[in-house]
């Protein structure tokens, strides 16, 4: 029995903007990049440290790893961009909550679960290997 390979398994693609790092596959095909198991961690841990510790711990990380992996980079982009919009909104919406005497908390709450559940969807992206973007987010570190 003769037969050929299949066509390459399918992977998420880099989002534009991302190098198109490219693995070699069987045959002539080639797949996009798959990050390894350490660039997943650190993916994984910069958005969890985003989580416990806000802006200073996905900094340290992402400017001590970012060289090493564009896997790496993308994500560390992600969750200091979610660190800045959190900041920025968060600082809009404390101002509405003094100007509403209280009132303006119905908004903050929402907005607050709703960072978390994004960091959490994010952390768990990048467990998997996926370059995933947070949306809703304003995009200052290009």
């Amino acid at each position: 029995m003769n037969s050929k390979p299949g066509p390459p398994p399918l992977h998420e693609q880099p989002p534009p903007g991302l190098p198109n790092q490219v693995i070699p596959h069987s045959g002539n095909h080639q797949a996009p990049y798959m990050p390894n198991e350490d660039e997943r961690t650190t993916a994984m841990l910069i958005h969890l440290l985003m989580i416990v510790t806000g802006f200073i711990g996905p900094l340290i990380l992402w400017l001590v790893r970012k060289d090493s992996s564009a896997f790496i980079n993308h994500h560390g982009k992600e969750a200091l961009n979610n660190a800045i919009t959190t900041i920025i909104v968060g600082i809009a919406m404390l101002a509405v909550v003094f100007a509403t005497l209280g009132l303006g908390v119905i908004i903050y709450l929402p907005w607050t679960l709703m960072v978390l559940i994004f960091e959490i969807i994010a952390c768990v992206e990048a467990h998997k290997g996926n370059w995933h973007r947070i949306p809703l987010i304003i995009r200052l570190i290009q």
